[in-house]
């Protein structure tokens, strides 16, 4: 039963990290800005989250909470939230530190999620439960919270106003050459794939006529992957890793033809901007937390390494079951990424 029939005054987001997820939350975000153009949104994130979504969402009031401040971090976002008294907490976050941070937030209305997707004793906090759609995937999840608002049912979308600045930053590294951009780390190594597929695939997309960007966030991680790939190269290519803002990497995917990364943060901008993107999966279902609008496109293991570690099939596990052996990306072959992306290519048109 929808809550509200006319619009409400305010709603408040709670949706700290992660980057991918966050992004997926903008498409909930702004299918209620679509339909109620005159409530008054305010969004809790992370630090860096929040960092990512104030310039892009510049109607919603954005407030950064640290978690590295612990207790003193809670505290901040309660002063800054002054008192307020929301019509609706849609509380999409379900790990017990954002449950926490909900409790000195006032709502009339504490949405979470039903027992199918709650964890961390999230139902303990929240006063009305969204229904769980059909689907597995996080975002159809988020976009649940805003039927139980009141809306109607809407294909999510994105509109994302990327700076002038940042454009102008991302045209200065296109060439005439279509260009795909290689984001090969996420924030666990153990959801990289191996530098030698990496190359592998760098190199014949350099030989198909593409111009070949490594981009990504300043972890050690990331850094040292970009480098392993780099040394397998018969030819150098653009190296940004560590070298950009996440606004400056949302430009660039946005001008790419097409962006190759892990289960990770870039996957998710690029399809947030439309760009076509390989996501490449072994730990976590792709139905579940795959690119929203390119998951055809996704190459994965995730059913024959949950059949290795368990015995059992996709539709035997739970549906964020995680597979757990850290090699499982290995299993994940270069004939099948280079085969995928020239399906891509083709299909797409990107030549």
């Amino acid at each position: 039963m929808a809550l509200f029939s006319t619009p409400p005054q305010s709603l408040c987001v709670l949706r700290l990290s992660a980057i991918g997820d966050v992004c997926n939350a903008i498409a909930a975000v702004q299918a209620i800005q679509s339909q109620w153009p005159d409530t008054d949104i305010t969004w809790i994130a992370g630090k860096a989250e929040a960092a990512l979504l104030t310039p892009l969402l510049p109607s919603v009031k954005v407030i950064a909470f640290d978690k590295k401040q612990g207790w003193k971090g809670m505290q901040a976002v309660w002063s800054a939230l002054n008192g307020k008294h929301f019509d609706a907490l849609l509380h999409m976050q379900s790990a017990i530190r954002a449950s926490l941070l909900s409790v000195g937030i006032k709502a009339k209305y504490k949405l979470g999620f039903d027992k199918v997707r709650a964890s961390d004793l999230q139902s303990w906090f929240t006063n009305t439960k969204v229904l769980s759609p059909q689907s597995l995937h996080v975002l159809d999840g988020f976009m649940a919270f805003t039927e139980t608002l009141g809306l109607k049912a809407q294909t999510p979308s994105w509109t994302l106003p990327v700076s002038d600045a940042d454009t102008q930053w991302a045209a200065g590294q296109l060439t005439d050459k279509p260009l795909l951009v290689v984001a090969p780390a996420a924030s666990k190594a153990f959801k990289n794939w191996t530098a030698e597929g990496y190359a592998a695939v760098i190199e014949h997309a350099l030989h198909k006529g593409f111009d070949v960007i490594l981009a990504g966030g300043p972890g050690k991680i990331e850094i040292e992957l970009g480098q392993a790939i780099e040394r397998q190269l018969s030819r150098p290519v653009k190296n940004l890793i560590g070298k950009t803002s996440l606004l400056q990497l949302l430009a660039l995917e946005k001008a790419a033809a097409l962006v190759l990364a892990p289960d990770s943060g870039p996957a998710h901008l690029a399809n947030a901007v439309n760009t076509p993107v390989i996501g490449l999966y072994a730990h976590h279902n792709p139905a579940r937390t795959g690119p929203y609008n390119w998951r055809q496109y996704v190459v994965s293991v995730y059913a024959e390494a949950i059949k290795a570690e368990t015995g059992k099939s996709v539709d035997e596990v739970s549906w964020r079951t995680r597979v757990k052996d850290e090699n499982a990306m290995q299993r994940i072959t270069i004939e099948s990424v280079i085969a995928r992306f020239d399906e891509v290519t083709e299909k797409e048109e990107l030549l």
